[in-house]
C-alpha cells in the first residue's frame, strides 16, 4: 500500500479503483487488481 498526498492521481491509473473512506483516512481499493492499494490521511 502507498500513502499518498493526492489520490486522484491514484484513481486515474485503473478504471476499477474505488475511493473508501474509514476512520478518518481515505483509502483507494481495487477488486480486480488487489496489489493496487493507496492511502491519504
Amino acid at each position: 500500500m502507498k500513502v499518498r498526498n493526492s489520490l486522484k492521481t491514484a484513481k486515474l491509473r485503473h478504471k476499477d479503483c474505488r475511493m473508501v473512506r474509514r476512520k478518518g483516512r481515505v483509502y483507494i481499493i481495487n477488486k480486480k487488481d488487489p496489489r493496487f492499494k493507496a492511502r491519504q490521511g
